[in-house]
């Protein structure tokens, strides 16, 4: 596809109400779901991330089936694609708390796959430690809400196009996650990603990674994960539902590595489709 589509409440528009909670208070939620051979991929994995954040959110109940048929309907419009589901918990009045009779507004939008130069999934990436810091916020970990100004401000730290991530620190200087991904270091033969419990995005390929790791018999462990830990390390690599897994070969003034025969395998593991669950999911 070439141009970018848009559609509120499952019809062809791109205007919403300017008083949307989503745009006066970031009141909201996305997903940034990957068109493969028209059908959306993970699909079960994303909504039932999305029924987390409305429940975190204490949004209105949703009709998950017509959730998912909407995905699905969009999804065919775009043979490799991505899909952006925004749900906005609504138009309301003027000031934080939200009416009780307030509908939920689901804005989807189709784009073109990004182009990534130089096969980030072969040569692997160069990455930097941003000085930008996440806000520990427990009762918004995890969910992918609506306000994304702390990696706005960490994608602005640099320019170089040589360096395709940067990685986030929380304020105990603890490596959370990169400014679009996740997080992955090889200790030996143990998965390390950093524990998600006060603030960064509960990603889907890391579920999928997880998951696939205990399929392989891979020993993996979900802990605070310190820049000592990163110097250590044997590989490291980012992911996330677009990009699939990125070896990572450089962090900028921290240390340098090969792509390692975990990450590979992974990758092989993953390409393979051996977690694949498009299947039904939805709560009514």
């Amino acid at each position: 596809m070439k141009e970018v589509q848009y559609f509120i409440n499952g019809q062809p528009d791109d205007r919403v109400s300017v008083a949307e909670r989503a745009l006066q208070y970031g009141d909201g939620l996305f997903e940034t779901i990957r068109v493969r051979g028209a059908e959306p991929e993970y699909i079960a994995r994303h909504m039932q991330r999305l029924n987390s954040g409305c429940e975190q959110l204490q949004f209105p109940p949703l009709d998950w089936a017509l959730v998912r048929e909407e995905w699905l309907e969009l999804a065919a419009q775009g043979q490799d694609a991505v899909l952006k589901y925004i749900l906005s918990r609504g138009a309301g009045g003027r000031g934080y708390r939200p009416a009780s009779d307030t509908q939920v507004t689901r804005i989807a939008s189709l784009h073109p796959l990004p182009h990534w130069p130089a096969d980030p999934q072969q040569h692997g990436v160069r990455t930097r430690i941003c000085s930008t810091r996440l806000a520990a916020q427990p009762l918004l970990a995890g969910i992918k809400h609506l306000n994304r100004l702390e990696q706005v401000l960490a994608r602005a730290e640099w320019q170089d196009d040589a360096i395709a991530e940067g990685l986030m620190l929380d304020d105990r200087q603890r490596l959370v996650e990169g400014t679009m991904s996740n997080v992955f270091i090889v200790d030996g033969r143990e998965l390390l990603t950093p524990a998600l419990s006060a603030c960064g995005v509960a990603g889907v390929m890391r579920s999928v990674i997880l998951d696939l790791a205990a399929t392989l018999g891979l020993p993996v462990r979900v802990a605070p994960v310190t820049l000592d830990d990163v110097r250590t390390a044997r590989e490291m690599f980012v992911c996330n539902s677009l990009a699939g897994i990125w070896p990572v070969v450089s962090v900028e003034s921290v240390r340098e590595f090969s792509i390692g025969r975990l990450t590979r395998q992974l990758q092989v593991a993953l390409e393979a489709g051996e977690d694949d669950d498009r299947g039904n999911w939805y709560r009514t």
